[in-house]
């Protein structure tokens, strides 16, 4: 939940003006991430950006409800990073159905192993969702083919082993990592996880075919201010970002 009046949070006011300005400045696609009590793989700053937005009563209505308003405006592609919980609890068909209904274009679940996601990489492949696949320096070389078998969309290439937040470098495992996925598939690989400079983005873009960044951008908000002071903010960052990967 970002900050500001009650009536503008309701109405994801601060949230659909942030994604605009993001995809004005250059974003390819746009994650949003859905609160849950409990996101074991994400650091302080998003941490406790979940709690202010569970705190101010967040539902998934919401979220779909707000990529179905995105949809009236933007065609560049919208995806929901959540834990699995939230997505058992509303039940797999109905999430899927309704997040396609919405204009969702895929779905990351970071607690989801492959040897777990027959059941929802199914509804989601009947309904024309990605399961996006995360891959971490880790992984082993027979899991990696287990994965990459099964990728669309993009794969997630986690830099390096821990939760979101802000580095001071990047880590050096990352171009191993997207060494050993390169034989095996042609699906674009994306890295991220502590990736939050223009210096960082360049040096992951050298290796990688794309480069997510969430922590320094939900930072950034939380700072508060208005909605086109936030929009602006965000706007300004992220053109830092696209114009240091080139």
């Amino acid at each position: 939940m970002l900050p500001g009046a009650e009536a503008e949070r309701r109405e994801g006011a601060y949230t659909r003006r942030c994604v605009l300005a993001m995809v004005e400045a250059g974003a390819d696609i746009v994650e949003l991430g859905l609160p849950f009590s409990d996101p074991l793989a994400d650091g302080p700053v998003i941490q406790q950006a979940v709690q202010r937005a569970l705190e101010g009563g967040f539902r998934l209505k919401q979220a779909f409800e707000l990529v179905a308003v995105l949809r009236r405006d933007i065609q560049t592609p919208l995806l929901f990073m959540t834990y699995f919980n939230p997505v058992m609890q509303y039940g797999l068909d109905r999430f899927v159905q309704d997040a396609a209904a919405a204009g969702l274009d895929g779905l990351i679940v970071p607690d989801l192993p492959v040897e777990e996601s027959g059941p929802l990489a199914s509804v989601c492949a009947a309904a024309g969702l990605h399961l996006i696949p995360l891959v971490a320096p880790t992984t082993t070389d027979s899991r990696l083919r287990r994965i990459v078998s099964q990728a669309g969309g993009f794969i997630y290439c986690v830099s390096l082993t821990g939760v979101t937040g802000e580095r001071e470098k990047l880590s050096s495992r990352l171009s191993e990592m997207v060494g050993r996925l390169r034989p095996l598939t042609n699906v674009p690989l994306a890295a991220g996880f502590g990736i939050s400079t223009p210096e960082q983005a360049r040096e992951a873009a050298q290796v990688a075919d794309g480069v997510i960044v969430g922590s320094a951008l939900v930072k950034l908000i939380g700072q508060g201010g208005t909605p086109d002071e936030i929009a602006a903010r965000v706007a300004a960052y992220c053109r830092r970002l696209k114009e240091a990967i080139g």
